[in-house]
């Protein structure tokens, strides 16, 4: 057991690439990752699992077919599994991510912002 405490910030400074989460602790099977965002992702969904998005800096909008929420520093939502959803960000926002491992960023939709899954800083 390494007896450090992980830093976000620190974790942050260590990449410049937006929509490539990356991994920064584990328990069980749940990572938590890491992600800095900006403009508009692509619409998806993860079939399997719910997903936390919890907002480390920035604020956020996820829109949803039905409307939209938007999230600021130091707040939380959980989208349910199932639920096709759009993040976006006008600014740079740094994002802590909770979802089980193997879940790739782009769920059911692959493409050119699919990002390499389970790349650890």
């Amino acid at each position: 057991m390494d007896k450090k405490a992980i830093n976000f910030q620190e974790k942050l400074s260590k990449f410049t690439e937006q929509w490539q989460p990356k991994v920064i602790a584990q328990m069980n099977n749940y990572q938590f990752k890491v992600v800095k965002i900006q403009n508009d992702f692509v619409w998806h969904k993860h079939e399997d699992t719910d997903e936390v998005f919890i907002v480390l800096d920035g604020q956020i909008r996820i829109d949803f077919r039905d409307g939209d929420v938007t999230l600021n520093s130091g707040e939380m939502f959980v989208i349910p599994k199932g639920i096709e959803h759009k993040p976006y960000s006008k600014q740079e926002a740094h994002i802590l991510l909770v979802e089980p491992e193997g879940v790739l960023n782009t769920g059911n939709t692959s493409g050119d912002m699919t990002a390499e899954n389970d790349v650890w800083i």
